[in-house]
C-alpha cells in the first residue's frame, strides 16, 4: 500500500470509528473538562496569549462534540470547530447552534494560507499514523498567520518511543513530549510553554500539552 492510501485508509477508519461512537463518546465526555483544571489552565494560557495579540479566528481542529470549541468562546475567543466525523459535526451544531462548524480533515485544511490567529489540536492527531504527523503540522503552520499560536494536547509516552495503543476509539498513539515539540520546530513552531500531566484516577497514561507560536516569518 502507497503512503497516500495508508493515510487515506487511515482517515476513513477514524471518522467510521468516530461515527459509530460519537453519542456515547460525546456522553462520556460532556462534563470531563469540568473535572480536569490542569487542562483547563493551558486553555486560558491559550487565550489569553491569543488575545493579547491583534484580533483574528481560533479554530479547534478535531473539535468532536464541540465542547471545546465552546470553552474557547467562552473565553472570548471567535472560535469554530472542524472535525472528520459527519455524526460529531452533527452533534456539535445541534448542541451549540451559535458556533460554526465543518467537516473536515487537518490533512488538509479547506482553510486560506494564515488565516487563522490561533488553532487547537487537542489530542486530534492522536489517531494519525506517525509518519503523518509532520504533515499536519505543516498544514498547522500554513493556516496560522505568522505570529498565531497553537495548542495541542496527546498522550504522552514518558520518555519511551512513538507508540500504539488500544485507544476506546480506534487504535491511536502515544508520543514523547520533546519528539512533538522537534516536530513542530521542524514546521516552524517554537515552544512557549510545555505541561506534563499525570494520569489521574481511571487513566493510562501520561498527557502532553505544548502551547506554541509560529515564526513572524512564516
Amino acid at each position: 500500500m502507497s503512503a497516500t492510501a495508508a493515510t487515506d485508509a487511515q482517515l476513513t477508519t477514524t471518522a467510521r470509528a468516530y461515527d459509530h461512537w460519537a453519542e456515547p463518546y460525546t456522553e462520556l465526555v460532556r462534563t470531563e473538562f469540568d473535572r480536569l483544571p490542569l487542562d483547563r489552565a493551558m486553555f486560558a494560557a491559550f487565550a489569553d496569549t491569543v488575545r493579547a495579540e491583534p484580533v483574528g479566528p481560533v479554530v479547534e481542529l478535531g473539535c468532536g462534540p464541540g465542547r471545546l470549541t465552546a470553552h474557547l468562546r467562552d473565553l472570548g475567543l471567535d472560535a469554530s470547530g472542524i472535525d472528520l466525523s459527519p455524526v460529531m459535526i452533527d452533534i456539535a451544531r445541534r448542541t451549540y447552534p451559535d458556533l460554526r462548524f465543518e467537516v473536515g480533515s487537518m490533512h488538509a485544511l479547506d482553510l486560506p494560507d494564515a488565516s487563522l490567529a490561533g488553532a487547537v489540536s487537542w489530542y486530534s492527531v492522536i489517531h494519525a499514523l506517525p509518519e503523518d504527523v509532520p504533515g499536519y503540522f505543516g498544514e498547522f503552520a500554513r493556516v496560522l498567520r505568522p505570529g498565531g499560536h497553537l495548542l495541542v494536547g496527546f498522550f504522552e509516552s514518558e520518555g519511551g518511543p512513538v507508540k500504539p495503543f488500544d485507544h476506546k476509539v480506534t487504535t491511536a498513539y502515544r508520543w514523547p513530549v520533546d519528539e512533538v515539540a522537534r516536530v513542530a520546530a521542524e514546521r516552524g513552531f517554537t515552544e512557549t510553554g510545555r505541561m506534563l500531566r499525570e494520569p489521574r484516577e481511571g487513566e493510562r497514561f501520561r498527557r502532553g500539552h505544548l502551547l506554541l507560536r509560529k515564526g513572524d516569518l512564516g
